[in-house]
């Protein structure tokens, strides 16, 4: 097999490395100015709930099935398209005054970064699977993930004093165009293709239902759970149902059964979905917090906030490499373990001060984890199935959050004060990250005892 000389992989890993940066800049940057956002689109409480979570749905709903798709037609091309539709929704972003017109192209943007994140770490895999290259791709990939939702709340933050808050998503545009133009001009070895394997159109179909009305009930408990929301979550069940019949008996399905079986695979799904849960729902929970419980600011909130964010992408370059030498579900029930301890630790804070220790432990951790699912995720798969491995660990990862970000809504809501509320989402998504962590070790040690039928795995950690 020919491989490309370095510098070719130092090219892919540049442009799949700023398309996550972008892509988590677009995702975090609402977090810092929500409420200007909510003044200059003229909505409601429920309007600004759904401007925080649209790309999210975007995102949850189209990560797998763009993960199945590129492993079909070819990760590039894939990329090149999330990529240009990312920079035409948030050209009609950066455009409009509608809450209507600016949530649906929030959706539209999720679905566009898709392509880029459900690619890009194939796109890396075709151009080289040298070990030591494995490894550091994992690490500027949590490098620029971390430096993304670290940036983007800032970003916005900073644009709210000149009355800018379009600019962010104009030049989120230009990113988006730049980014596709760049990818396609990417020369890379032809990736292996399944021979004889057929998309299954029907269980995209269904996939792509089941999530978007899942989702979307998710979002609509969070401002009161009416009739429609009922209905909703109903679709969603009869959908989910509707899948697994089609996946057990249809001629050709969206996922490999046999990765069922895997528990490296189901280990760092789990981990994903923990992730998700754990401390991306409450450190996306933690800005309101600050600005309405303790009074800070957008920007200084963004800025503490930067203690998690900004240090997971810095322990993701000085503690990653040293954790990437250890076994994959390792690092995975590590980095776990560290958030968990994290969230802990912010129960008893009552100030911005109080808060740093945990959110810089949490942030080493996170850094930590970041990398060890960006390795998992393509290491417990066939080389083959790359993109739909990376496609569905990131929609474990935002659907625990959807679901965290939903219950840390409840849990204030139902609290006597913003403090305790605070208190008790930190307690619960902590518990749910150390749980997560003990289910990847369980995972992890059935899978070196029992001696289960595995597909042919990537080189590298099983």
């Amino acid at each position: 097999m020919s491989r490309p000389n370095p510098s070719s992989y130092t090219t892919v890993l540049a442009v799949v490395g700023l398309s996550t940066w972008v892509s988590m800049l677009a995702y975090a940057g609402p977090l810092g100015n929500v409420v200007t956002l909510t003044r200059a689109l003229r909505t409601s409480a429920t309007g600004s709930a759904w401007v925080l979570a649209s790309m999210s749905i975007g995102l949850a709903v189209t990560l797998l099935a763009a993960g199945v798709i590129a492993d079909e037609i070819g990760h590039r091309r894939v990329f090149v398209l999330g990529a240009l539709l990312f920079a035409a929704a948030n050209l009609v972003c950066g455009l409009t005054d509608s809450v209507t017109a600016f949530v649906l192209a929030r959706l539209v943007a999720g679905a566009g970064a898709t392509g880029m994140i459900a690619t890009g770490l194939g796109l890396v895999a075709a151009a080289s699977e040298h070990d030591t290259h494995r490894r550091t791709t994992a690490t500027w990939w949590s490098v620029a993930m971390g430096a993304g939702i670290a940036l983007g709340p800032i970003g916005t933050g900073l644009l709210d004093r000149i009355d800018g808050w379009h600019l962010f998503y104009l030049g989120l545009a230009l990113g988006g165009a730049l980014l596709g133009l760049a990818a396609a001009r990417l020369r890379l070895p032809a990736a292996p293709r399944r021979s004889g394997r057929r998309l299954d159109l029907l269980g995209f179909a269904l996939l792509t239902g089941a999530l978007a009305t899942g989702v979307t009930a998710i979002v609509g408990f969070r401002t009161g759970a009416g009739p429609g929301t009922i209905a909703l979550l109903v679709a969603a069940l009869l959908l989910t149902v509707a899948l697994v019949v089609s996946q057990r008996r249809g001629r050709s399905t969206l996922i490999d059964p046999a990765l069922f079986r895997h528990r490296g695979f189901l280990a760092a799904t789990l981990a994903g979905f923990g992730t998700g849960f754990g401390v991306i729902a409450a450190m996306s929970y933690a800005c309101s917090h600050l600005v309405l419980g303790l009074g800070m600011s957008t920007l200084a909130a963004a800025c503490l906030l930067a203690a998690w964010s900004g240090t997971s992408a810095v322990a993701a370059l000085v503690v990653a490499r040293v954790a990437a030498n250890l076994p994959g579900p390792a690092q995975l029930a590590g980095g776990l373990t560290g958030t968990a301890a994290g969230l802990l630790l912010l129960i008893p804070a009552i100030s911005p001060l109080g808060m740093l220790p945990g959110l810089l432990l949490a942030g080493v951790a996170s850094g930590v984890l970041n990398a060890g699912l960006a390795r998992q995720a393509v290491a417990t798969v066939p080389a083959e199935r790359a993109a739909m491995g990376s496609g569905a660990n990131n929609t474990a990862r935002y659907l625990g959050a959807a679901l965290g970000v939903t219950l840390a809504a409840t849990l204030v809501g139902h609290a006597p004060t913003l403090g305790i509320g605070w208190q008790r989402v930190t307690l619960v998504t902590g518990v749910a990250a150390a749980l997560s962590a003990l289910g990847v070790l369980l995972l992890s040690r059935a899978h070196r005892q029992a001696a289960d039928p595995q597909p042919a795995l990537a080189k590298g950690d099983r």
